[in-house]
């Protein structure tokens, strides 16, 4: 599952929040396999979507992470969930998407297919009222 601002996201949701504020992001992962997975990484890479097969992700100027974008994980057990925060911050307003990519370390272990079918997450930053 993926949470922005405290909203579940998925391909329908648009999630609207203020330039300037720093937005809460969480991302959880569930191990619905028989076998620990890990180690791995996960990267949120945003970027626009022109909408006519172009996408941006030269934003730097546009947002910014509080910490990092990057999440090292150790290893996810069997049934288990792994919960990683992180922030982002938006310096100017448009419709921005977030590209969420695991790299894994151990070649042996593979991650859970369902790991690679996170929902698409959309965020509006608008100006403050």
């Amino acid at each position: 599952d993926i949470l922005v601002d405290g909203k579940l996201c998925d391909c329908d949701i648009v999630v609207d929040c203020k330039v300037g504020d720093p937005i809460p992001l969480e991302v959880k992962l569930t191990n619905w396999s028989k076998h620990s997975v890990g180690p791995f990484a996960l990267t949120v890479t945003p970027y626009q979507d022109y909408q006519n097969g172009v996408h941006n992700y030269e934003l730097q100027d546009a947002i910014t992470f509080v910490g990092s974008n990057t999440f090292y994980i150790d290893s996810v057990k069997p049934t288990k969930d792994s919960v990683y925060f992180g922030a982002l911050l938006f310096l100017y307003t448009g419709d921005f998407y977030l590209n969420i990519k695991f790299h894994e370390d151990n070649c042996s272990r593979e991650l859970p297919l369902s790991w690679f079918c996170l929902p698409s997450v959309h965020i509006r930053a608008m100006e403050p009222m």
